[in-house]
């Protein structure tokens, strides 16, 4: 009779053996089924001999505590950015570089897929899995340990029965992602919900793997594929490829299509090779990875301040599809402002598949000639937001009909009217219930008030059962009335009514009164005032101080403000004096919603350790976030600004600086730190 130890230990191998085979190589060897006999069978003989239990087993993947937080850890080796190239020059001459680096000596290289994912750091110490960061800063990251243990082709613990034992310390880079079915399962999934759905794999990847509860992370199927190396103590090998090749001893998983080739023109070959593969493979990428191979010289040729000299992605065109444009509807945005979105005969591009497709407006529709049933050329913008190129018209059906604008909105019956030199038409009903769905959605959001849990579905809810009708209903909402509210939602292909709980309406009320505690420009931001967004309305807060100041201003005292020009002025000036301004601002105050801000008088504003200064950010920040570092360049007497030029007086870089640190050397602008900047005004 087989002991329970052994039996466990067999049961463990097949199981990993089988998660390989599935999550690795695509190819399952036994049913759904017999995958969860096993797993079953394994849980109970560890229940029965709890002393068995390790780990490293494949019972212990998903944790079942919810985190609290995602802690910051720090990477023993950083993790840098790779420089992209889009042609064969530019590949071509970052081989010049790297030669004339190394006195002339031809490297070979690897080739690998640039899978678009979420990076990640994987640490192994004595072969076991110790921590999961995602890359973050670059040099600090987060731990996502909990959550790695989750995706089943990540190696809880490494193989030992190769030719060569991992090394004592482990860091392996990878890119967590979502293949291309998962993506639309999981986002029709998010849909049914009444949540937004997420524009691509990548993104969806990303929030999953920083959910705090690991359980959502485990049904949502993420995968693992390496593809680098942060600290390896000792290090068993002298070049990269071989050290790929020890990675798939240890069980850890790598792309299908790496390569080592001689020299840059077999580099091009396999480029060209790949492009043909590219739309056929489960996942999406935008490109491959070209390294050095050899370790020692990788050492010589080092790296700038932000990537490594040894390393180059190279970034294949936008794809292209065929498709027809079944029908045209317009959408009603916050301001008012019609929309044309086409319907599209379902093309797939990209590894996503299109549906819909933004005409952006009335002009562009004309500059196309857009005729319903035209086959036209869609392409997504950076693989994410699709847009038409063109309109194949020699494959225009007779008698197609011209795509036009509507003289009516269609949600309320309010006539629309072209605003004057703008290619955009406008319903003029302020009370239309699309625009005030819309304001509600911008109001909400985590820019503005911040309100968790108030989506579109819920949104819609209610608006048409007219519980809600301006922004102070949301403060007077109680449980009660939300609790029970129903709405019909796909799930697959069945239309299902789904009703909101008692507990879930209790926790948006608790979010509503949360609201409250929000800054002055976070309400004026989420008022959806004309021209007003973030960056206007802290400037507006911080020279007003409340909403009553900003009711009183002239459009002179307004456009007087350093950044707000007469269109800004004008707008927000008619805004408090129209009829529904004055009232969304005293309806407002009467629920209690009347935050104020320190305004700071010109005279005292001249003492001001800022004062005068104009300061450009950019890059990433290790104690701000970007409206926190723009509010105190106000609040200290500056101006934060969003482009560099010789009028700036700094620029504050943090980590991963891209274009705008380039312009200011050019110009000479003076670049300080994020130490530097908190000296400056005595943090």
């Amino acid at each position: 009779m087989t002991s329970p130890a052994k039996r466990i230990a067999e049961l463990r191998e097949q199981i990993r053996v089988h998660d390989r085979k599935y999550y690795e190589e695509s190819r399952p060897a036994i049913s759904d089924r017999d995958y969860d006999r096993l797993m079953q069978e394994l849980i109970e003989l560890e229940k029965e001999n709890p002393d068995l239990l390790t780990p490293d087993s494949p019972t212990q993947r998903v944790g079942g505590d919810v985190q609290t937080e995602l802690k910051p850890v720090r990477h023993a080796v950083p993790m840098m950015s790779i420089d992209n190239t889009y042609n064969e020059a530019e590949i071509r001459a970052f081989d010049e570089r790297v030669r004339r680096l190394l006195n002339g000596e031809q490297p070979a290289y690897v080739l690998e897929p640039k899978i678009d994912g979420t990076s990640i750091s994987l640490r192994y110490e004595e072969g076991r899995l110790v921590l999961a960061a995602t890359r973050g800063r670059g040099n600090v990251g987060d731990d996502v340990t909990v959550n790695a243990r989750t995706i089943k082709s990540v190696p809880l613990a490494l193989q030992r029965d190769g030719s060569s034992k991992p090394p004592r310390i482990l860091e392996v880079r990878g890119e967590v992602y979502m293949e291309n079915e998962d993506f639309q399962r999981v986002n029709k999934e998010i849909k049914a919900e009444g949540e937004e759905p997420y524009a691509n794999p990548r993104n969806l990847t990303s929030g999953t793997l920083r959910r705090l509860d690991p359980k959502i992370v485990a049904k949502r199927r993420l995968r693992f594929l390496a593809h680098g190396l942060g600290q390896v103590e000792p290090s068993p090998a002298t070049s990269y490829w071989e050290l790929t090749q020890l990675l798939r001893d240890w069980g850890l998983p790598l792309p299908k299509n790496v390569w080592r080739v001689k020299d840059i023109d077999a580099v091009i070959e396999r480029l060209h090779e790949f492009e043909k593969i590219r739309p056929k493979l489960p996942y999406m990428t935008d490109g491959m990875v070209v390294k050095v191979d050899s370790l020692e010289q990788r050492d010589r040729l080092g790296a700038t301040s932000k990537s490594p000299r040894w390393v180059v992605a190279y970034k294949y065109e936008t794809e292209q599809q065929p498709t027809v444009l079944k029908n045209v509807r317009w959408q009603v945005g916050k301001g008012g402002n019609l929309t044309p979105v086409g319907t599209l005969e379902p093309v797939f591009i990209g590894g996503v598949t299109v549906t819909n497709v933004t005409l952006h407006n009335v002009d562009q529709i004309k500059r196309l000639d857009l005729h319903l049933g035209d086959t036209i050329v869609v392409e997504r913008a950076g693989e994410v937001i699709p847009y038409v190129v063109e309109v194949v018209t020699d494959k225009r059906p007779r008698g197609a009909k011209p795509v036009e604008a509507p003289t009516k909105c269609p949600s309320c019956g309010a006539k629309v009217e072209k605003e004057e030199d703008t290619p955009y038409i406008r319903c003029q009903n302020p009370a239309c219930p699309a625009q005030l769905k819309e304001r509600l959605r911008w109001f909400c959001q985590r820019g503005q008030m911040d309100i968790e849990g108030l989506g579109d579905v819920l949104i819609d809810q209610l608006v048409e059962s007219r519980l809600v009708s301006v922004f102070a209903d949301l403060y007077q909402l109680k449980a009660e009335q939300i609790a029970g509210l129903t709405s019909e939602v796909e799930q697959g292909e069945k239309i299902v009514t789904r009703t909101v709980g008692e507990k879930v309406a209790k926790k948006v009320v608790d979010n509503i009164e949360r609201s409250r505690e929000q800054p002055l420009e976070r309400l004026l931001a989420g008022l959806g005032i004309r021209h007003v967004g973030n960056r206007v309305a802290l400037v507006l807060a911080t020279n007003f101080g409340s909403l009553d100041a900003l009711a009183e201003a002239s459009e002179e005292q307004l456009s007087g403000v350093n950044e707000i020009g007469p269109v800004i002025a004008k707008s927000v000036y008619d805004f408090f004096q129209s009829a529904s301004g004055k009232k969304t601002a005293a309806d407002l105050k009467k629920v209690g919603v009347d935050p104020r801000t320190e305004v700071v008088k010109p005279e005292a504003a001249a003492n001001l350790p800022l004062a005068g200064k104009t300061i450009v950010v950019t890059g990433t920040l290790k104690h701000f976030k970007r409206d926190e570092i723009e509010a105190l360049i106000i609040k200290n007497g500056g101006r934060a600004a969003g482009s560099v030029s010789k009028k700036t007086s700094f620029l504050l870089a943090g980590e991963e600086a891209g274009s705008k640190l380039d312009k200011a050397k050019q110009l000479g602008v003076p670049v300080i730190s994020e130490a530097e900047f908190q000296r400056m005004i005595g943090s």
